[in-house]
């Protein structure tokens, strides 16, 4: 069984630009969240899935020069690049992340494959609903469930954030979902805004030299708490450019 990390990632983000080769701890965003992926343990491969726009010439230049692998596919339809990629590294498992997400947990990720493989079931997350902080969100889902979505799918929020299909049906794909034993959505940990990467490289700066890589949640929350007032506060609602979506998506079908 192969399992295979796909992240999405562009460079034409609408709220910043460039976000994902923004520097964090002297390195590029997406740099810095491959090799935190890279420490999952039940990973074989890590991909990173950007759009064949001349503007994401530059992101998959830097994935190659760090040694990951990349496959270009539609700009906005990111279902369609995720079964494509799915079946281009042949993949049986996928785990779903994005690349405003440098702070991602390698230990979520084996929990949510543990959970995906040994229970059978087709879809597993921490977003259904939300418990972790926003940032460390983590789906895994089989490739039969990712390739019927694809084939079955037609509003456009449901092509342009992947999973909404999915999780939208329960009587068809078998979900369950991660629950933080403490509930910390209200956290902000992924970068969308000037404010969010501000908060993330301040909160970064506040572990021992080199330790970005390997840190982990519990780490930062340690952090975060010596520090306290010190760090600078971002606020914005969670979901915001999915949200965005449904309405387009609402318009168009006249709901």
């Amino acid at each position: 069984m192969k399992r295979v990390a796909i992240i999405q990632a562009r460079m034409s983000s609408s709220r910043l630009p460039g976000k994902v080769l923004a520097p964090i701890d002297g390195a590029p965003m997406i740099a810095l969240m491959l090799r935190r992926v890279a420490r999952a343990r039940l990973l074989d491969d890590i991909v990173v899935a950007t759009s064949v726009e001349h503007s994401d010439d530059v992101l998959a230049d830097e994935v190659n020069r760090n040694g990951f692998k990349t496959y270009r596919g539609s700009l906005a339809d990111v279902l369609s690049r995720f079964a494509a990629a799915t079946r281009e590294f042949a993949a049986d498992v996928v785990v779903r992340l994005t690349g405003d997400c440098p702070l991602t947990d390698p230990d979520i990720i084996d929990k949510s494959l543990s959970i995906l493989i040994d229970g059978n079931f087709d879809y597993v997350s921490n977003v259904d609903p939300p418990t972790y902080p926003n940032g460390l969100d983590v789906e895994a889902f089989t490739s039969a469930a990712v390739l019927k979505a694809h084939k079955e799918a037609r509003l456009p929020s449901d092509r342009e954030h992947v999973t909404p299909y999915i999780r939208r049906n329960k009587a068809i794909f078998r979900q369950s979902t991660i629950r933080a034993c403490v509930d910390l959505s209200a956290l902000r940990w992924t970068v969308d805004h000037p404010d969010d990467l501000e908060f993330v490289r301040s909160l970064v700066k506040l572990l021992p030299a080199g330790a970005s890589i390997v840190a982990d949640r519990f780490d930062f929350l340690r952090a975060m708490d010596l520090a306290g007032s010190a760090i600078p506060t971002n606020i914005h609602p969670r979901n915001e450019s999915y949200d965005a979506a449904l309405d387009i998506s609402n318009a168009k079908s006249g709901q």
